[in-house]
Parts: structure tokens; C-alpha cells; sequence
């Protein structure tokens, strides 16, 4: 988690600590640099101590020990020294920066980030934080214990099987979204900031180099060269920006050649210099190094390592729903690559890179990423739904796509089949029931496509196959983080009102908007996320 070794840099004539910056080279060298850092921190306490108690924290057991921070299993105790547990807390870790006189002031600087960001995150993607200490006696911050290990040892193991490659990068691809969405960049994702969860879900752990959107950015403040890791660091950090979320997506798509391959995009550059040639040079295709690489996995790839920002996933949500619907994946001249691009094309892109500074307000914001870039799911019952309903629903969705230039658009059909027992799978003429389906949600989406011009995969289709439509519609968009769902409504009847519809089962336990349409009389397009609710029936 902590692994992150830190270059020395020069010191002002008055002693005082110079604005300088640092990154690993992610292969344990560091930058060359003269003179010493004198950085007064006060006096600092002894070394800690198995058996020591800090405010309230008994030390039980050293977990790790690394350059930058020791990690102790830690447990509450009362002024007695007695156990004193918290109901319902999770186990706890106590993780104390290693500081000292001359220490790096970035190792410093980012510890003060990660106390100051950490009691802003909450989820299930984060560790769950609960006490800090600052410097004035003992600076430490305790915080939920995630069981297991990091995704680090799995470097030693690639190329990793296909299947397993996507399952990671949607595990991640999540986790970076949902802290997207709380207005943070972590700015140092790679696989030893990641842990998984006995349950499967990401977890981003140190947040020493992160961005929040609303806080202030310290290490900005306080240093002028590239923050970050090497080999995981985006074009646009290199150039100091550090607002922009996509900047994860990159770092993600590194990740994920690394699995796919066996090799580092970009090696482990161990100067500026070094950084700055991933601004003009693009790595060897990964089926060139990997030929059973499919071309929908080098296509989400080479997406994710894009030098401009605009051209990469816009969300990780979007890369998510990618990763799990691999075969609706438009593919681009990215999927056919098999070598370089030309030295006249590097070339050009190495003249446009001279000089090319982008200014940090020009970047967008993580909320701004994020509005401009929603998943739209639009539910359609295309079986049963009268047809002035079905085109009443097409043309609010169109709406709505039309309003958001940047959105995507999954159109979800649900198959009803049976609890117990067996559904038959064709109709009377032996047609499939679930490409029929498919079919006929094809059709009604056809003329959205058209009037919209949607392409880039900003299209989607899915049927769905479960017992409870409303369950099925609800479990999809909470995993593709959907943040918008548009659906319609039969007609009212008294029978409906007793056992509920699915409709209302949607509104009542989604997580996001949900606009309810209606053939008669349809809903007005909210301008603010609200939900609407409705006593009808039917997913359209």
C-alpha cells in the first residue's frame, strides 16, 4: 500500500523545504538529486512498539513494515488499558508514517492528504476510516483492517487467463467510479493500492497523492514536478494535472496490458524525461506480444491508454459495462493494431507535445466528467407494451440522450422465466425466445440510433433472463452503475395496487433517477435527479 519510495531533492538557501515533487519508478530507482531536505517536524516520539497504546489504541501486531509507513493490527482499550470494542466496528489497522529528521517533506505532504481526505470517503470501496493523530504527538491513522492481500503478487503471475483479466478491470473499474462520484482522483492506482474483499469488491487503498475535488490540493501547493508512479503515471499528470478522473482510467489500462501481457506499456521510466515520451509513444499493441489477445480486449485497452484524455473511457462506469458486455464492444483500427505506430506519426505527435502544457482549469472536474457522461438504461417491455406506449417511451429516452451529448444509452429487456422448473426457450415456429426479444428491442430502438447518429458504442442492448422483472431491472443498474433509468407504466388497476408493479418495485429500491412514462399523459423530464413514483405496472 505503501511502497512508494521518494526522490531527495534540493533545499532552499533559508533552509526551508523547496517545492521539488517526486514519483516511483515503479522499479525501485530513484532520481538523482543534490543536497539534503531540512524539515523541521518538531520532536517527534520514539519509536513504536508492540504493546504501546496510542490515544486509545492498543498496538498488537506490526503487519508490514515499509519505506514509507509501518501498518500495525491495532484494538480499542479504555483508560485501564482494559478492552474496550466498539459494536458492530470492523477489525482495525493503525498505519504511522515513518518520519523522521531529513525525511522527503512529499512523504509529509501526503500523509497530511490522506488525513485529510480519508474521513471524506465512505462505501463499500474504501476502507472504512476511524481515528487520525496529528503531529503534535503521535501521527497515525486507524482504520478498517481489509482482509487478504493486494493485487501486486499478480504481477509475478501474468499473463493471466482472459476471463480473469475483465473480472479484475470491472472490480476496479467500480471502485474507481464510486470514487469518482464522492469527487475524489486517487492519481496512484496500480495493483499494491488495490485489495479485494473476501466478497470480490475492490477496495483503493492510499490516498497519499489524491485529489478532492473540494479540499485542498497540498501537494500542488507545495510541489512543481510530476506526483505519481512511473509506469501507472497518464500523459496529463506528467503535464501536472491532477484534477481529471480519466487520469485513473489510464493508470487502470496500464494494469491491464500488465495482466494481458506480461509487460509494462510504458517500462519504469526513472526521470522526467523518461515520463514525458509517452506523450508521442504508444506501446506495442498487446496482440502483438499476447496473439490470443481477442480484439475487443486490446480494443478497451489501447482506449484506456490514450494520450488525450477526450479519447479514453469517459467513466469508469462505461468501462465497466464494456468489461461485462465484451461482445457489443465497437471495435476501431485500436483492435487491429499489431505494431507501433510510424516514426513519422511519433514524430508528429513529438512535435505537438513541445511545449504543449494544458492549463489545469482547461481540465474538467471529476463531478464534470461524471454529469456529462451518465448511463442511461431505458427498460423496455417490447412483448407486452401497447405500441403508443412503446413510441411514447422512445421518444422521452431520445429526449433525454439528445440532452446529454456524452451519455450511453443500454436498452434492457427482461425474459420472464419460471422459479421452479423449466421455461421453453423457443416459440411455436422454433425461433429462440431470447434473440427474438432481442430483435424486437433492436427494432424499437432503431430510430433513436438514427435521429441521434449514436455511435462509438454509445448504443447498448440487453435482455435480461429472471423470474421477477422488477429484481432483474434493479440488480442491473446498480451493477453498471446506471444513473438514470427511463421506464413505462400500464394502465392502473385495483389488482395492481394490491400487489404492487414493477414499476414502483424500481423506484421504490433503485439508487438512481427513475423516470416513469406514461402512454396517455407522460412524465415531464425532470431537469434535477429526482425520482418519480407511480402506482402502474409493467417495466414499459
Amino acid at each position: 500500500m505503501n511502497d512508494r519510495p521518494r526522490p531527495k531533492a534540493p533545499v532552499a538557501p533559508s533552509g526551508m523545504a523547496r517545492s521539488s515533487g517526486a514519483f516511483d519508478s515503479g522499479a525501485g530507482s530513484r532520481m538523482k538529486r543534490s543536497g539534503e531536505w531540512k524539515y523541521d517536524i518538531g520532536g517527534m516520539a520514539p519509536p513504536l512498539e508492540r504493546g504501546a497504546i496510542v490515544d486509545g489504541f492498543l498496538l498488537e501486531k506490526r503487519l508490514h513494515q515499509g519505506g514509507m509507513a509501518s501498518m500495525w493490527r491495532v484494538s480499542r482499550v479504555d483508560a485501564e488499558g482494559k478492552p474496550a470494542p466498539v459494536e458492530g466496528e470492523p477489525p482495525l489497522i493503525m498505519k504511522v508514517p515513518r518520519i523522521k529528521g531529513g525525511e522527503d517533506p512529499a512523504t509529509i505532504v501526503g500523509y497530511e492528504v490522506e488525513q485529510m481526505i480519508m474521513p471524506a470517503l465512505t462505501g463499500h470501496h474504501v476502507p472504512k476510516y476511524i481515528a487520525r493523530g496529528d503531529f503534535t504527538r503521535q501521527p497515525f491513522i486507524v482504520m478498517e483492517h481489509i482482509a487478504g492481500d493486494t493485487l501486486r503478487p499478480r504481477l509475478a503471475e501474468a499473463p493471466l487467463a482472459l476471463d480473469e483479466i475483465a473480472e479484475i478491470g470491472i472490480k476496479v473499474a467500480n471502485a474507481l467510479h464510486d470514487l469518482h462520484r464522492q469527487h475524489v482522483v486517487h492519481l496512484d492506482v496500480k495493483p499494491s493500492n488495490i485489495m479485494i474483499r473476501p466478497d470480490g469488491a475492490a477496495v483503493m487503498v492510499d490516498y497519499g497523492l489524491s485529489r478532492h475535488e473540494h479540499l485542498p490540493d497540498l501537494l500542488e501547493e507545495e510541489f512543481s514536478l510530476p506526483m505519481g508512479t512511473g509506469p501507472y503515471m497518464s500523459p496529463e499528470q506528467v503535464q501536472f494535472i491532477r484534477n481529471d478522473p480519466r487520469s485513473d482510467l489510464f493508470a487502470l489500462g496500464v494494469m491491464l496490458y500488465h495482466f494481458t501481457t506480461g509487460e509494462r506499456p510504458f517500462g519504469a521510466p526513472t526521470s522526467v524525461r523518461g515520463l514525458r515520451k509517452r506523450l508521442w509513444i504508444d506501446p506495442v499493441p498487446p496482440r502483438a506480444l499476447r496473439p490470443d489477445c481477442p480484439p475487443w480486449l486490446q480494443e478497451v485497452i489501447l482506449k484506456c491508454l490514450e494520450v488525450q484524455p477526450d479519447k479514453r473511457y469517459q467513466t469508469a462506469a462505461q468501462l465497466a459495462l464494456d468489461l461485462q458486455q465484451p461482445e457489443q464492444i465497437v471495435l476501431t483500427r485500436r483492435a487491429e493494431r499489431i505494431a507501433r505506430s510510424s516514426q513519422w506519426t511519433r514524430l508528429k505527435r513529438w512535435f505537438f507535445a513541445l511545449g504543449a502544457e494544458p492549463a489545469e482549469a482547461a481540465a474538467p472536474s471529476a463531478t464534470e466528467v461524471l454529469n456529462r457522461s451518465n448511463i442511461i438504461m431505458a427498460a423496455v417491455d417490447v412483448d407486452n407494451a401497447s405500441p403508443e406506449l412503446l413510441d411514447q417511451l422512445r421518444e422521452t429516452v431520445r429526449r433525454i440522450v439528445l440532452t446529454e451529448p456524452g451519455a450511453r444509452l443500454a436498452c434492457v429487456s427482461v425474459m420472464r422465466i419460471a422459479r421452479i422448473g423449466t421455461d421453453a426457450l423457443t416459440d411455436h415456429t422454433g425461433k429462440s425466445l431470447h434473440v427474438k426479444q432481442l430483435v424486437g428491442l433492436k427494432h424499437w430502438a432503431r430510430p433513436i440510433s438514427k435521429s441521434l447518429n449514436l455511435e462509438d458504442g454509445r448504443l447498448t442492448f440487453h435482455v435480461l433472463e429472471a423470474p421477477d422483472p422488477a429484481d432483474a431491472l434493479v440488480d442491473f443498474a446498480k451493477r453498471n452503475q446506471v444513473d438514470h433509468i427511463v421506464m413505462g407504466a400500464r394502465g392502473v388497476s385495483a389488482l395492481r395496487r394490491y400487489l404492487g408493479s414493477v414499476s414502483s418495485t424500481v423506484v421504490a429500491e433503485s439508487l438512481c433517477t427513475v423516470t416513469v412514462v406514461r402512454a396517455s399523459a407522460p412524465d415531464v423530464v425532470p431537469a434535477e435527479p429526482v425520482k418519480q413514483a407511480t402506482p402502474s405496472d409493467g417495466i414499459s
